[in-house]
């Protein structure tokens, strides 16, 4: 069990994986597997368990599960065989006596002739091979197979191989690129990365991979590099700090299942308890596993990790190519890593032994899958936990409520901090009326007088700023004086937004871009205007306002790579920059201890969503950034602009005071029967025609029925976004005082979609949605 295969599926081969092995009658006509590509089992039987558990719980196909937990595409090779069908035989018969050798459709029937071939040899053959294709596959004289194999290992990992040539004769007369690859690495001895050899011998990876095989060099694929940051002298744990690290030890040595939710304020020394308490499960032999909640917070975390603890550390995120994340995959499997540091999927890592889990920043948003599997990687880390006997420490200072809930509860031992190490003051935090600001000053401005001045003191001081608009762009829409009309996405019922640096509107959802109209498409008026500000605009009006700061920008915009994140970081923490300007990635997690001043330009973008978490949402951004102001030995200060500075989210973030807005929001969930009082499912109908979608959504509900004692059971209605990528959505929300229950429902729904025979994607469910949009 647990081995991939290859087998046939209609025209195409597969990949597969063995669930089981058994001697009973098959029920029905079976094929034979085709090949065996494990020798030994990827996935073991204890995250078998855990894929059936995600399947089950989160109605998600269980391959589609395997195929989230197994980062293993760069070993399989997918390619297409095209052969000759009968009628092309026939044709090429007659074709073929008559025929134009420069012809492209001649001459690909002719290769084709004896033996079917890939699609990449003949588009490497014949330079017009791709339209030849489609006209012969057209005409159906050509078939298509599709075919997986296993990938050369050599070819997987080129992109970091080092070769050196071996003290060894060749048996024969070697090829003449070969030739002069060993001229090469005789010439230069020691060795070489592949990459940088491929600039100056031609052919290089080719010849480098067949002398391999040979025995004629060695062909060694490097680690990932990973900056390790030196570490610091072990720092003495304050009391509450040394209280949290005794309880979660005693937790591990236990070797029993242990769910700890570790609150700490900003700044209170929260990752000093992780380091310690890893310290403490690999003492007892045991491994650890660490999950953050954004890429940018991994090379953080995993450089100081693999300063304390060198190569027993591994790293699993989205951002590394696949060769890259097999290689850490493969360390991890084969007991060459004891940590493990990752974003979402790493709850995955196929670790032994496992001894300790920490979620850091457990309330974010980013743990929760947006497509199939629709996981959350918190919740899925706890039921891991509990399989492996392991303690699991969910850590924030904005504690999700379900989780404090269950603290509450005594579901999880809650442990505090309720003080910044070295006993550091929290930052003083006002808020700015944005209506008094315009009323005084008769002007719409960006940044409040406030927050200009104190801007310019902080750069007099050689002091650090961050910026937070969690929006991103130049302006929110591009919108027609004389008629009003916005533009919006052709794909999506959204405006589009405006890139200043791109020249472009772009829909943030499907990614559809199109050039700003230099007349309105409706009335062709010349009168265009642009509305709303984005983190764009922010950093251009700095400029203007400060033209002498050192101003960078982190967004999604901005960055690119695995690098681009660690890069902007970096340079901010080395003081190459005075000002950063950014969205909610800046807002979480980071340790700059120059950072005094925090500005917050408008702190009710996501106080007006359609959804129940919105306050949750705002309190917890506000209070994050908030956070990142007077870290080091200076004081900070933190200016949050807001239209509704009397909404409790933006009084009690101000406050920082998380116990009183916790108290206040659950009364608003438990009146409204939200979580954590109610088991939540969102389910929607999505179909390219608006019609179509609508009697599929009246025939659920049909077949649904109607609300429940236990059960309530709304809609279906237009979703909050009635139009998403080509497709009309409508929406059900479910909430049920029985998770069993609950389950039966949705089981049922997915079974009346396949029973109408619906298009795969039609139906979508979202169990424990974080949004409803």
């Amino acid at each position: 069990m647990g081995c991939r295969v290859f087998v046939p599926f209609g025209p195409r081969k597969l990949t597969g994986v063995v669930l089981a092995c058994h001697n009973d009658r098959p029920a029905g006509p079976v094929k034979d597997v085709l090949r065996l590509v494990d020798p030994e089992p990827v996935i073991r039987e204890d995250m078998l368990a855990l894929g059936r558990w995600i399947s089950g719980y989160y109605c998600a196909p269980l391959g589609e599960v395997l195929r989230s937990m197994l980062p293993l595409a760069s070993e399989i090779r997918a390619g297409k065989v095209y052969s000759l069908t009968d009628s092309g035989r026939d044709a090429a018969c007659q074709l073929l006596l008559d025929d134009d050798p420069q012809d492209p459709v001649m001459q690909v029937l002719r290769a084709l002739e004896h033996r079917g071939l890939s699609a990449a040899y003949l588009k490497k053959k014949f330079t017009e091979a791709e339209k030849a294709i489609k006209t012969l596959e057209k005409k159906g004289f050509i078939a298509a197979e599709t075919t997986q194999d296993t990938r050369d290992p050599l070819r997987a990992a080129s992109e970091n191989l080092r070769i050196q040539l071996k003290d060894v004769e060749p048996a024969g007369k070697l090829p003449k690129e070969e030739r002069e690859l060993i001229a090469f690495l005789s010439l230069h001895p020691g060795t070489h990365n592949l990459s940088e050899v491929e600039k100056l011998v031609k052919n290089a990876s080719a010849a480098a991979r067949a002398l391999a095989r040979k025995g004629l060099i060695e062909a060694v694929r490097e680690e990932t590099h990973i900056s390790a940051i030196p570490p610091k002298g072990p720092h003495a744990l304050n009391h509450d700090q040394q209280n949290a690290y005794d309880a979660i030890s005693r937790a591990i040595q236990s070797r029993e299942f242990q769910p700890v939710l570790l609150h700490g304020v900003t700044g209170s020394g929260k990752t000093e308890v992780y380091l310690n308490a890893i310290d403490a499960a690999l003492a007892c032999g045991r491994s650890a596993l660490l999950l953050v909640p954004e890429i940018a917070l991994t090379p953080q975390m995993a450089g100081q990790f693999f300063g304390r603890w060198g190569s027993r550390v591994a790293i699993l995120h989205s951002a590394f190519s696949d060769a890259e994340r097999t290689e850490q995959w493969r360390k991890i499997r084969s007991g060459g890593a004891a940590l493990v540091v990752g974003t979402r999927s790493g709850v995955f890592a196929p670790v032994q032994d496992l001894g300790l889990i920490v979620v850091d920043e457990e309330h974010d948003q980013s743990y929760k899958q947006e497509e199939i599997p629709r996981y959350n990687g918190r919740d899925v880390a706890i039921v891991r936990a509990q399989a492996a006997k392991a303690c699991i420490v969910l850590g924030s200072a904005t504690p999700s409520l379900e989780s404090r809930y269950n603290a509450e509860k005594g579901k999880y031992a809650l442990l505090e901090l309720k003080e910044r190490i070295e006993a550091r003051p929290m930052p003083r935090v006002d808020l700015i009326d944005m209506r008094q600001e315009f009323l005084e000053t008769r002007k719409q401005t960006t940044f409040s007088r406030a927050l200009i001045d104190q801007l310019t003191l902080k750069l007099d001081a050689g002091e650090q700023t961050i910026v937070l608009l969690n929006r991103r762009g130049f302006s929110s829409f591009v919108a027609c004086r004389s008629c009003g009309e916005r533009v919006q996405c052709q794909n999506c019922a959204l405006t589009l937004t405006y890139h200043r640096r791109d020249r472009r509107l772009l829909c943030h959802y499907c990614n559809y871009a199109e050039k700003v109209p230099s007349v309105c498409p409706k009335c062709q008026s010349e009168h265009i205007y642009f509305l709303g500000i984005g983190s764009e605009k922010v950093e251009e009006e700095l400029h203007r306002d400060f033209p002498a700061a050192r101003i960078a920008r982190l967004d999604r915009d901005t960055v690119s790579g695995k690098q681009g994140f660690e890069t902007i970081l970096q340079n901010f923490r080395e003081r190459n920059y005075d000002i950063l300007v950014g969205t909610q990635m800046i807002a979480k997690g980071h340790d700059i201890p120059n950072v005094t001043l925090v500005g917050v330009v408008s702190a009710d973008i996501g106080l007006g969503m359609p959804d129940f978490r919105a306050a949750e949402r705002t309190f917890q951004l506000l209070t994050q950034v908030a956070g990142r102001a007077g870290r080091g030995s200076l004081p900070g200060t933190v200016l949050v602009q807001t239209i509704n500075p009397e909404h409790y989210a933006v009084r009690l973030a101000a406050a920082q005071d998380y116990q009183a807005f916790y108290e206040k929001e659950l009364q608003f969930r438990k009146f409204m029967h939200y979580p954590p009082f109610s088991a939540m499912a969102n389910l929607i109908v999505r179909n390219e025609k608006q019609e179509d979608a609508l009697r599929m959504s009246a025939e659920l509900e049909r077949h649904l029925g109607a609300s429940r004692d236990n059960m309530k059971i709304m809609g279906p209605a237009e979703a909050p976004v009635p139009k998403l990528k080509a497709e009309y959505r409508y929406q059900f929300l479910i909430k049920s005082a029985s998770r069993k229950a609950l389950n039966e429902l949705l089981k049922r729904a997915q079974a009346f979609s396949r029973q109408e025979k619906w298009n795969a994607t039609a139906l979508v469910i979202d169990v424990d949605p974080l949004t409803l949009m």
